[in-house]
């Protein structure tokens, strides 16, 4: 998110500095009304208020529809985060990303099929990894990974084809800059005294700024189990989903000054104050962070720097974190394109802010610069931090220095993202509200007007002290959504008493939970698409944006090639990154099917896994957890007994597994941090051979005694011996 204008910034003209797109680029901002004064008297069918990527489509799709259209944005650089870091799109289901925003990745594919796009790097040795697919898909002529500057200039492009004015470094008057009269919105002020008349009007910025100037409902931080019944909701602490948090450790990490000395103070970045009771409603907000590009390519880094007002005591907690044992700094440096790096938060002291971001939703402009000035100082912070500081082990030090800012990035912003990643403000609180239960079919969605299928993600929202008295994070979630769900037309209306020409794409009408899968770019720009399209065709009948009938939305939308239902086989028997349950022999019994005694939490977070997911037991050390796979054989005889499990090194090396069988129980002790086998052999390990009465039910016990790490569950499997 950019400064205002009116406010001591960095970021201006500094992109005519550096290179041939930088150049084009330039060329392209010209021509789309990049600071000039916009005429009063104009009015549009469409205002779209936003620079993200939502706002590129929804501007695309008004032009496509034969609606004159202007995309007011505060920023200067267009696409969000999609232009800002995140390279490593999170795609979820790709078969179910269509229309305008299928285009765009098909575009990039185009991009980098010429081989100048390679400039530092072959295209062959980049290789072709993206999250579970091909990175360049060349049956569906998509590229899913990519360079900040390429997003940018393709976004740039595809608003220039229609001619469509974009007037950047425009700040919404947030206190008296919306007109409205009769349920509707007349017009937006922005701060430097431009006007913009609008029918429709469309809020496609991450912070929901117009929706909630309008006088409509919104929310933020996270709503209570008992609110909507989402199993989910609220403070989640104990639910440790992802490896990022301090259970992860072979020892336990100090919260206090003096360690053992509740009276020297707390440690900063460590919070003193309660997490709140479980499944509890509170107004935290998931950590935000930078999304950075960097390389470790010699010609174009950028090495460490020392940031303004360092001071290596803010992070004691990084220091404690590698004492106790952490060296997995580097396990979310994703590649991307020419040696570079989308890099993400990855584990229990990492580049989230966590707890920093609290008022950022309803801020003022002024306190929201502070609060990303204060985020960057904490980043560039901790990599100066890790880069120099003599209590880093030196293995992580001595690699570390090999990687840098990426020097052809962000060149007009000290090759600092020039966005924060948003991962979560205001919530509109519309016509219908999508919630976990939603997502996962436990609850019908109805009037699709597009898809989703990311896991239900929450990064975490507090580091608090446990009543043990050591370092522990909460809120971080990873929730399997049982395959592609449908998103609602509602969840994209106000209601109607309160605004009949608005429509929020970004901030929808979702629950934190549900929102922790909406939230991906992708799907931003499929809702930025189908936005645009309910606001033309409202616009076409004269009515307000409730009243357009569904099936004519649909209609529209499936002809400009939106994906409004999952395609057969995609959502009944397993995650699209999964081993497939059916190519093994015998009869198996899937951990959604065990009987499971409480606490046990599914995730999908590591690979290697059958079905939607796997069951871990939170790495409990206090309460015994018991997870019993039973099945009824065909028939007696002697069966092989086998398991899987997604293996790593946090996992338990001593996982109890009970086999009962028609000679007693059988107890076996197994590494669960060592590899099942071949992924692409789809092998399980073998237990032994052991014979099964068929009047007997055939159980497999798997509990958590005496574990040493994470004890995971996924698949077990009995064959009979006759079919080898």
């Amino acid at each position: 998110m950019h400064t205002p204008l009116h406010l001591p910034i960095r970021l201006r003209h500094g992109w005519l500095r550096f290179g041939c797109w930088q150049i084009g680029l330039a060329c392209l901002l010209l021509t789309n009304a990049s600071h000039f004064a916009f005429a009063d008297n104009t009015k549009h069918d469409v205002v779209i208020y936003g620079g993200t990527a939502a706002a590129v489509t929804a501007a695309i799709q008004s032009a496509d529809m034969g609606q004159s259209v202007v995309m007011v944005s505060p920023d200067v650089h267009l696409g969000g985060l999609t232009s800002g870091g995140l390279g490593w799109t999170d795609t979820g289901n790709k078969n179910v990303i269509g229309g305008l925003a299928k285009n765009f990745y098909h575009r990039v594919y185009k991009h980098y099929r010429d081989d100048a796009s390679w400039n530092f790097q072959t295209r062959a040795s980049y290789g072709n990894r993206a999250q579970g697919h091909r990175a360049s898909d060349d049956d569906d002529a998509t590229m899913w990974v990519f360079e900040p500057h390429v997003a940018e200039m393709i976004l740039e492009e595809m608003l220039a084809e229609r001619d469509i004015t974009v007037v950047r470094d425009a700040w919404l008057n947030r206190e008296n800059g919306v007109t409205t009269s009769d349920g509707r919105i007349q017009s937006i002020r922005t701060l430097d005294g431009q006007t913009f008349a609008g029918r429709m009007f469309i809020d496609a910025t991450y912070e929901g700024d117009l929706i909630a100037a309008a006088g409509v409902s919104t929310t933020f931080g996270r709503e209570g189990i008992a609110d909507y019944n989402e199993p989910h909701a609220g403070v989640q602490t104990g639910v440790l989903h992802h490896s990022h948090h301090f259970d992860v450790l072979p020892r336990r990490v100090d919260p206090y000054i003096v360690p053992g000395d509740p009276s020297s103070g707390v440690l900063p970045l460590v919070s003193p104050d309660p997490p709140g009771e479980f499944g509890s409603a509170d107004h935290r907000v998931q950590a935000y962070c930078f999304r950075t590009c960097m390389t470790n390519h010699e010609a174009n880094r950028i090495p460490w720097k020392k940031p303004e007002g360092y001071d290596p005591a803010t992070y004691e907690i990084m220091a404690r974190t590698f004492e106790a044992g952490w060296r997995n700094v580097f396990n979310k440096f994703d590649p991307l394109p020419n040696f570079k790096t989308d890099t993400n938060n990855h584990g229990p002291v990492s580049f989230d802010n966590i707890g920093a971001n609290y008022d950022y939703p309803e801020a003022s402009y002024e306190r929201r610069k502070e609060i990303i000035e204060q985020h960057e100082r904490y980043q560039r912070g901790l990599l100066y931090f890790i880069a120099t500081d003599p209590r880093v082990p030196k293995e992580v030090q001595d690699e570390i220095n090999r990687w840098g800012l990426a020097a052809d990035e962000f060149t007009d912003n000290d090759h600092w993202p020039h966005q924060i990643y948003v991962r979560e403000a205001r919530r509109m609180v519309g016509q219908f509200v999508m919630t976990e239960n939603h997502l996962r079919k436990d609850l019908p969605t109805p009037e699709s007007v597009g898809m989703g299928s990311y896991s239900i993600d929450s990064h975490n929202t507090q580091r608090y002290i446990t009543p043990e008295g050591y370092v522990q994070n909460e809120g971080d979630l990873g929730v399997s959504t049982r395959g592609p769900y449908m998103i609602a037309m509602g969840s994209l209306l106000p209601q109607k008493d309160q605004c009949e020409n608005l429509l929020s794409p970004v901030c929808v009408s979702a629950t934190h939970a549900a929102f922790g899968s909406i939230r991906m770019e992708p799907v931003f720009m499929i809702l930025g698409q189908s936005a645009a399209t309910i606001a033309a065709l409202a616009n076409e009948s004269d009515v307000a944006v409730q009243e357009v009938p569904y099936e004519t939305v649909r209609k529209r939308l499936l002809d400009d090639k939106q994906i409004l239902e999952a395609p057969a086989g995609s959502t009944t028997t397993q995650h699209a990154n999964a081993r497939n349950l059916k190519s093994i022999a015998g009869i198996t019994v899937d951990d959604a099917q065990a009987k499971r005694s409480s606490g046990w939490s599914q995730s999908h977070a590591t690979g290697d896994f059958y079905g939607w997911g796997y069951h871990h037991d939170g790495n409990a050390r206090d309460v015994v957890k018991t997870a019993t796979f039973q099945t009824n054989l065909p028939k007696s005889g002697a069966y092989e007994v086998r398991v899987s499990y997604p293996a790593s090194d946090n996992r338990s090396k001593q996982t109890r597994i009970d086999i009962e069988h028609s000679e007693g129980t059988t107890t076996h002790r197994i590494d669960q941090t060592k590899p099942v086998g071949d992924k692409k052999a789809n092998s399980l390990l073998l237990l032994g051979t052991y014979r099964f009465d068929k009047n007997q039910p055939a159980k497999v016990v798997i509990s958590n005694e005496d574990a040493n790490g994470y004890v995971v569950i996924d698949v077990v499997n009995w064959q009979p011996v006759s079919e080898r």
